[in-house]
């Protein structure tokens, strides 16, 4: 599955479009986990690097629940159990304040 698409990248907001934003209504932008684990993604904002991969900024639920910044190709070269990957939540749309 690809995790991002051309509508995502164009609606992705830039870096920092949150740093002043004391509130958990923040959008995500989407979403994406492990089928074999309990690791989530929540994507909130993001950047384009000259060589084409994303930087990437939001919520992860892992070990524990923590906000910070990610590599886009770094998800993508994860595979679990079986070959299985790292999945988008085509459906998914929500605030960081209605995640769990």
């Amino acid at each position: 599955m690809q995790l991002m698409t051309k509508e995502i990248e164009k609606s992705l907001p830039p870096l920092g479009t949150f740093s002043e934003t004391l509130s958990e209504d923040i959008p995500i932008a989407f979403k994406m986990f492990t089928p074999w684990s309990n690791w989530t993604w929540y994507v909130t904002e993001g950047r384009k690097e000259e060589n084409g991969d994303f930087l990437l900024y939001g919520m992860v639920h892992g070990f524990e629940k923590e906000c910070g910044s990610f590599m886009l190709s770094e998800l993508e070269e994860i595979t679990g159990p079986m070959g299985l990957t790292i999945e988008r939540d085509r459906g998914f749309t929500g605030t960081l304040n209605q995640v769990e």
